[in-house]
């Protein structure tokens, strides 16, 4: 059949398909009815298609379905036939397909299936270590499909590396663009791995950084490092990042060679309950356990409360410098103040931002204070201090589980109504800031 379609690969060389493992247990659902369960699906990453995942064909409850005439036609896989799920009343005709004898490019497609995940319910379970005793309550991290990816890929993109000159770094573009802006966490995390790179006898303590333009996933960051001091107790970096010419955030970072502690003090850790009390929420990123205290990070308007959020977060594999567990521990702190500050206020939402609402964090300040292990969980306490002329400011502290502080920091963020809407702007949502 391959041999009658012609294959557009010749045409087009740079097109990318990678099939990746998920190395965790899939499983599609259609309300509470299984569909498929494996253990070896594949994940399809495709040049500006979003993720598709395909199970084994040995895997799937096959007497649920019924093959159907119809076939599609892709120039870079080959010729798709289809099955109906007939198990339900509709039924839902042409829900999954497979292509039985693909091009030799993406040869490892045979024998699997994809189902349209628009229309079934996709979940990724994996089980860390102890999370299947009574450490996790027994029960495992689960996430949905699609991902916005795993927390290598996370670690990826902030890991910056050195290119042309000396000080000059690169953060590397991403695949996924539904929601196509880099958060300040991000690049914040991308200076302090790109400082420490340039002086590995020191650690970075505190950094300041303003995001004057946003910037987008799709395109790699260009990230200079100017040592405005070196010292042999103290230094001072400044860091410059840029897309397309154009600078998307500046900051400054201290660094010290540490010394003896003369005085040791520390704000309070709140009484928010252990971990495994909080509600689990699923950002779409694999590999790292998020909990919120009173699920209180969510996109209903009419949810209100205090102005603070509460997060408990660990990763499930540990990095191997130091430097890279605190900038996974600096890049989820842009996530919650402009929430937080919405909170008390029936008929606003975090689900607004960017859509109805022109929202952006402009600045962060933060401080590292005790050595950091991202594999142990970690509370994230954001109260929101003030919210008004379409600006709030938020407080952040990060304690460790037995109560020690490791982190702190301050947010300034923008809260108003667009002057322009997205689309009057050229801009869908995805973009808007």
């Amino acid at each position: 059949m391959t041999a009658l379609i012609e294959s557009a690969w010749p045409k087009y060389p740079d097109y990318v398909i990678d099939l990746v493992p998920t190395g965790v247990t899939a499983r599609a659902w259609f309300g509470d009815l299984l569909l498929a369960e494996s253990d070896r699906a594949i994940r399809l990453e495709e040049t500006k298609h979003v993720d598709r995942l395909y199970f084994p064909v040995e895997d799937v409850n096959w007497e649920l379905f019924e093959p159907t005439p119809n076939f599609t036609i892709c120039p870079f896989k080959g010729h798709a036939t289809y099955w109906s799920l007939t198990a339900v009343d509709p039924v839902e005709k042409d829900i999954v397909w497979t292509y039985s004898e693909p091009f030799d490019e993406v040869a490892g497609l045979e024998g699997f299936v994809c189902f349209y995940q628009e229309r079934v319910r996709i979940e990724l379970e994996d089980r860390w270590d102890g999370t299947d005793s009574s450490e996790n309550g027994g029960r495992p991290v689960v996430n949905g499909f699609p991902a916005w990816g795993d927390a290598a890929d996370l670690l990826e993109l902030i890991d910056v590396y050195p290119e042309g000159e000396p000080g000059h770094f690169v953060g590397p573009a991403y695949r996924d663009t539904t929601r196509n802006v880099v958060e300040g966490g991000q690049m914040l995390a991308q200076g302090l791995v790109a400082v420490s790179k340039m002086l590995p006898r020191q650690r970075v303590t505190s950094a300041t950084m303003y995001f004057p333009k946003a910037a987008a996933f799709d395109e790699p960051l260009d990230v200079e490092v100017d040592l405005l001091r070196e010292g042999r107790t103290f230094s001072t970096a400044e860091v410059r990042i840029s897309q397309d010419a154009k600078l998307r955030s500046v900051g400054l970072y201290f660094l010290d060679s540490g010394a003896p502690t003369t005085i040791d003090g520390q704000v309070a850790m709140p009484d928010v309950g252990a971990p495994l009390d909080a509600e689990p929420y699923d950002m779409r990123v694999t590999g790292r356990e998020l909990r919120i205290v009173n699920g209180d990070y969510r996109p209903d308007p009419d949810h209100v409360g205090p102005p603070v959020i509460n997060a408990w977060i660990r990763f499930k594999d540990a990095p191997k410098e130091p430097y890279l567990h605190a900038a996974l521990l600096a890049q989820p702190t842009t996530h919650w103040t402009i929430a937080a500050a919405m909170l008390p206020h029936p008929g606003f939402g975090e689900a607004m931002a960017h859509v109805s609402l022109s929202t952006g964090i402009m600045g962060v300040n933060m401080a590292f204070h005790d050595d950091i292990d991202v594999t142990q969980w970690h509370l994230y306490s954001n109260p929101a201090i003030h919210a008004g002329s379409g600006l709030c400011q938020g407080e952040g502290h990060i304690f460790r589980e037995d109560g020690r502080l490791v982190a702190s920091y301050s947010i300034h963020a923008m809260v108003r109504d667009f002057v322009q809407g997205p689309e009057a702007m050229g801009h869908d949502s995805s973009t808007a800031m």
